[in-house]
């Protein structure tokens, strides 16, 4: 929530307008480095483990968030995002943890689980960046202009999470090591994950058994390359509504904003993230197990974009009538959108066997990385030019990013559909 008074703060945009083009190139920062690095933190999580890259990867949220808060020039902000996203490699394995530590009939589940933790951030993140930052501002009486976090107005929300991270860091002492669970005891006993084998049903057999004789390339694989297709184009739809929705939302009303504080912002997308949390662990298993993860996507893509069309007019509200329309609606398009990624991590992870899917996810990720590394520099750019044109007769200002925006969505849910999207044949019933 803070990013938009930083990039004012840093000095390097001349005019308002273009706080939004500078604000994207920090988010696209660490969206690029992790896609430089996603393949190889994902190979590496195959050959020596998963907990080994997780616990790296936690380390270097401790040091370059921390970094990042200290930032006093744009260059430097821009630098410690970057190697953030280079040298961390967590997401990629903790998917491919999360299928391993669970039977089968449990998996959607368990991946609900993973965007569960992003819900969670999505609660803590937002919370920490709108009440903790410009500290000297808000609570004068507590923090005086000439302290530490009066010289470095954003650091304290930084720190607050970096130290969070350390926490997490300590607790992975305890995390169990997956990547080869399938070996048989010492005392000659099979362990539980290894009786796991036999609660496949056959056509979940079948399904891995296609993906293993495709073992040799990842990019044979269909299955595989459509699924991470699909889910390039969701992230970059994402990411680059999480860029303009900041943005938009903190901008004046005169450039088609609705000049909302960074406390405003952080406690609608805290609202949102709780809402994540209670339909992760809730509603969606009950929702997968009907519907299956193709329906599930298919649904949720075209409820968004009658959502979308609906963000420019909101202008119109003011006052508690806009945070409640705003709330609504944030909660609603996020849920969906967690939907559709959380059924495009099941196809990837059932389209590959065990020994794969360290590899698989950090191809993954690095496709999504790629398509998220963009769409906060192109969110950036469009939103800036959008708040130029104001008077256009075709979707004037802001109407202009949302169209955009649903054009993306679109072109999402058609390729959710075969002949482009193939399905793990566990999955073709759906």
């Amino acid at each position: 929530p803070f990013l938009y008074f930083m990039i004012r703060d840093l000095h390097v945009a001349k005019r308002t307008e273009d706080i939004g083009f500078y604000a994207g190139f920090v988010g696209a920062s660490f969206m690029f480095g992790r896609c430089l690095t996603s393949t190889l933190w994902g190979i590496a999580a195959d050959r020596i483990g998963r907990k080994p890259v997780v616990v790296f990867g936690i380390l270097s949220v401790v040091i370059f968030n921390t970094l990042f808060g200290l930032s006093v020039t744009y260059w430097m902000a821009i630098a410690t995002r970057f190697l953030l996203g280079a040298l961390n490699g967590l997401l990629g394995p903790m998917k491919a943890y999360a299928i391993e530590v669970c039977r089968p009939e449990h998996e959607p589940l368990a991946l609900s689980l993973v965007s569960t933790a992003w819900g969670i951030g999505l609660i803590i993140g937002p919370a920490l960046g709108g009440y903790l930052a410009l500290p000297a501002e808000k609570y004068p009486n507590i923090f005086s202009p000439d302290s530490l976090f009066g010289r470095f107005p954003y650091f304290l929300p930084c720190l607050c999470t970096s130290v969070f991270a350390a926490i997490v860091l300590i607790s992975c002492i305890w995390m169990p090591e997956t990547l080869h669970k399938h070996k048989v005891s010492d005392d000659g006993n099979q362990s539980v994950e290894a009786l796991e084998a036999h609660l496949i049903d056959p056509k979940e057999e079948v399904g891995q058994s296609n993906s293993s004789n495709t073992k040799k390339s990842l990019f044979k694989n269909w299955p595989l390359m459509s699924s991470i297709i699909v889910y390039c184009v969701f992230s970059f739809h994402d990411m680059a509504y999480t860029e303009v929705f900041s943005l938009w939302a903190e901008s004046d009303r005169k450039y088609g904003g609705l000049s909302l504080s960074s406390e405003d912002v952080g406690q609608t997308l805290a609202i949102t993230g709780a809402s994540l949390l209670v339909y992760q662990l809730f509603m969606y298993p009950s929702i997968i197990k009907v519907l299956g993860p193709i329906k599930s996507s298919q649904i949720a893509a075209v409820l968004c974009i009658p959502i979308l069309f609906a963000y420019p007019y909101m202008t119109y509200l003011s006052g508690p009538g806009l945070s409640i329309v705003l709330n609504i609606a944030s909660v609603i398009k996020n849920n969906l959108g967690v939907t559709i990624i959380t059924g495009t991590f099941i196809l990837q992870n059932n389209a590959v066997p065990q020994n794969q899917r360290g590899a698989a996810n950090g191809l993954a990720m690095t496709g999504m990385s790629f398509f998220k590394a963009i769409a906060p520099a192109g969110a950036g750019i469009v939103f800036s030019w959008a708040q130029k044109r104001q008077h256009a007769f075709f979707f004037p200002g802001d109407q202009m990013v949302f169209f955009l925006l649903n054009i993306i969505e679109l072109l999402g849910l058609v390729l959710t559909f075969r002949p482009f999207l193939a399905v793990p044949e566990q999955y073709e019933r759906n």
